[in-house]
């Protein structure tokens, strides 16, 4: 099998970003023991020298995943992940017509990483979870779903001001507009219109910029992956590409 390359979208020499695929995992996992290709193994191959994941990034989401090139800068990025100093900036697509921002705070449990979304497990602490988004666009689609004549989309800038394993989608879920395509926390009507009727299968999440303070330098480095595939279709046909020019806030 032919290895895929990765777009790089920043190097220095301590840290590399890629643009991550939708549907890649970062590195070796239970949740597919069948893959045999992974971001950390092609990023190394690239590089030609060992790398290590400064985050996560699920699976279906694409976008900016940072590397450290050794184990100190390993070591220096997650305690900037850890302590939440880095500002992580995401796109999304959700069901019906949003608030044109909000804050969501809502605890959430932490969850294992072979996780089932139908699992009932009471015994998983709930910790302090905030999510901020902001509405960029929205459409109306002339397609009945349920009981309604059209469906209601809108396009989101999202920033998660804590870390719990897939907040993002669990609070946008949470306040019933959950993430086109996720299978785990979306709706299946919606997520089959943007498969059947707009050639869209990926979940449509993406982590389109990360900033944080250089922990050699101390300047503020702000590395932007571009949407691409599926995605930026969906942008395209929307006619929603004006919208991701608006000044960043």
């Amino acid at each position: 099998m032919t290895e895929k390359r990765l777009e790089i979208v920043f190097r220095d020499e301590h840290f590399v970003a890629v643009n991550k695929p939708a549907g890649l995992l970062v590195h070796r996992s239970d949740l597919d023991r069948h893959e045999t290709q992974f971001a950390l193994q092609l990023v190394r191959d690239q590089m030609g020298c060992h790398v290590y994941p400064a985050h996560r990034l699920d699976r279906p989401t694409s976008g900016v995943l940072l590397f450290a090139l050794s184990p100190e800068a390993a070591r220096r990025a997650g305690e900037a992940f850890e302590s939440d100093v880095v500002r992580k900036t995401y796109l999304t697509v959700v069901r019906g017509g949003t608030e044109e921002e909000a804050l969501i705070d809502y605890p959430l449990q932490e969850l294992p990483e072979r996780f089932q979304a139908k699992s009932k497990n009471v015994n998983l602490e709930a910790k302090e979870a905030v999510t901020a988004f902001r509405r960029l666009a929205t459409v109306e689609l002339p397609f009945a779903v349920g009981k309604f004549p059209t469906a209601r989309y809108s396009l989101l800038k999202v920033r998660p001001r804590s870390g719990r394993r897939h907040q993002i989608r669990r609070h946008l879920k949470h306040v019933f507009h959950p993430i086109i395509g996720d299978t785990t926390y979306g709706e299946g009507r919606h997520n089959r219109l943007f498969r059947n009727e707009l050639g869209c299968s990926r979940m449509l999440l993406h982590a389109a910029e990360l900033s944080f303070s250089h922990p050699w330098s101390g300047d503020t480095v702000t590395i932007s992956a571009p949407l691409e595939g599926e995605f930026a279709k969906i942008i395209q046909l929307f006619g929603w590409r004006d919208s991701l020019r608006t000044p960043s806030s």
